[in-house]
């Protein structure tokens, strides 16, 4: 999770003394990053600075998630610290859905928003602290203000999700599918690189849901027509010359047609996909959209089409009937899909999900045994599948310098939830953030590579 005070580094360049100030926390997914950055983006137009400490603002706003009960723990207690630190909070984002849940716990709390509600929060702000706009100092970019580094951005094509999966709340916070016009989008995206921007991420609740809500309506961009769907959005991303990598896309048959631009280096080889269980009969009761899809057949189609392909996914283990022999079957797909980057979570009763309401609750200590059995196997998994680049020349993009290291990733690796690529000799190479290169790999362990610059 994305957890910030907006950082000094960014900040201070902007900052004058008579200028009302505003402290930020950003807490959840890229989806509610991207809805952090449009607000502050809003509220430097007006005028606003955005200040690194509690002390220094004369209000805060908070960006909450709600989407499992940890994350609305780590919310309340963002909230309570602002509120404790200064006392003048504005709370938004999806735990501002559960209002009731907000109040209760900081009763003092200024306003309270749910998620893209950025009317409510800057009427809020006003309330609180009208702008002193000053058009010759408050100067901001083309591409708005981003809380990622300079050389890699979030791209949201879409808010909200038309599925009901069973054990998720994110639609009751977020709404059905609204997709944006693919024109808009690729702008955007073109403001982005413009701005220094080397690395677009796609994002969305189901990318490969693009567009259904608009009956993939055409738009015109750069003179050419694009209809707002996936493949259309991937060949339009491709004009720009950078890295771009697709997150949380369901395994439709139609993503079939994404894997040659992959193949041809349009888009990036690398594909995120939210699979979540392996037992149809799971699945069902998770309510999955493509549940009945033949996931490890496509896998291996993928992987024909383009053999350099990346595969991430999610699963949750434990969840409401699971049985022993169902797990197993989860173990048996993943060890023979060899998924290249997985993440794994205990199922979490969050208030709320229908999933709740299904018998057959697996009780905590043989969910979390069952987490470490699929976790044990899949770093199995990944230490061999790494051990296979040893000896080869990777594409890497730098993140950051780190004494004599240069830490970056390569076109395997999405930010903050993959592995890195570790340059031994990067500072005597002379190397930059934000800059390409390619690095000889010399070794590996179950997350990372570990190379050289020649």
């Amino acid at each position: 999770m994305h957890s910030i005070i907006a950082r000094s580094s960014i900040w201070r360049p902007f900052m004058s003394t008579s200028q009302p100030k505003v402290g930020f926390v950003s807490l959840g997914c890229p989806k509610a990053l991207v809805d952090s950055e449009r607000i502050i983006t809003q509220l430097r137009v007006e005028g606003y600075d955005i200040v690194p400490t509690y002390n220094d603002a004369d209000v805060v706003v908070v960006n909450t998630c709600g989407f499992i009960d940890s994350a609305v723990a780590e919310s309340l207690d963002a909230i309570g610290e602002a509120m404790a630190e200064n006392g003048k909070v504005i709370v938004t984002g999806c735990l501002g859905k559960r209002a009731d849940v907000i109040r209760e716990a900081h009763p003092g709390v200024l306003s309270i928003s749910g998620p893209q509600d950025y009317a409510t929060v800057m009427n809020a702000v006003h309330a609180s602290l009208p702008p002193k706009h000053d058009p010759y100092l408050d100067l901001v970019p083309p591409q708005g203000i981003k809380l990622t580094p300079k050389h890699y951005a979030y791209l949201k094509i879409s808010e909200g999700c038309n599925h009901r999966c069973s054990f998720c709340i994110i639609p009751s916070m977020r709404g059905d599918l609204v997709s944006r016009p693919i024109d808009e989008v690729l702008r955007e995206a073109e403001r982005l690189v413009m701005g220094g921007v080397k690395e677009l991420l796609v994002i969305s609740q189901d990318t490969s849901a693009y567009g259904v809500d608009t009956k993939y309506a055409e738009a015109i961009w750069r003179d050419k027509k694009y209809q707002t769907r996936m493949k259309d959005l991937c060949s339009g991303l491709s004009e720009l010359g950078v890295w771009s990598r697709l997150h949380y896309v369901y395994p439709y048959p139609h993503v079939d047609d994404i894997i040659p631009l992959m193949a041809e280096g349009k888009v990036l080889p690398y594909l995120d996909i939210p699979l979540q269980h392996a037992s149809q009969r799971i699945l069902k009761l998770m309510k999955r959209p493509a549940a009945a899809e033949k996931n490890l057949e496509r896998i291996q189609a993928w992987r024909k089409m383009c053999p350099d392909i990346t595969l991430r996914s999610t699963f949750i283990v434990g969840f409401p009937g699971e049985t022993d022999d169902e797990f197993e079957e989860l173990l048996d797909f993943i060890d023979e899909a060899e998924l290249d980057r997985v993440g794994a979570f205990a199922y979490s009763p969050v208030e709320g999900a229908k999933a709740n309401d299904l018998p057959g609750a697996v009780p905590e200590e043989l969910k979390q045994e069952r987490l470490q059995r699929f976790m044990e196997l899949q770093a199995d998994i990944s230490t061999e599948k790494l051990e296979r680049k040893v000896g080869t020349v990777q594409k890497v993009l730098i993140d950051a310098i780190d004494g004599e290291l240069a830490i970056g990733r390569s076109t395997a690796d999405a930010p903050e939830i993959d592995g890195l690529v570790q340059i031994q000799n990067g500072e005597e190479a002379g190397l930059k953030v934000g800059q390409f290169v390619d690095v000889r790999i010399m070794g590996s362990d179950e997350h990372d590579l570990f190379g050289l610059v020649d």
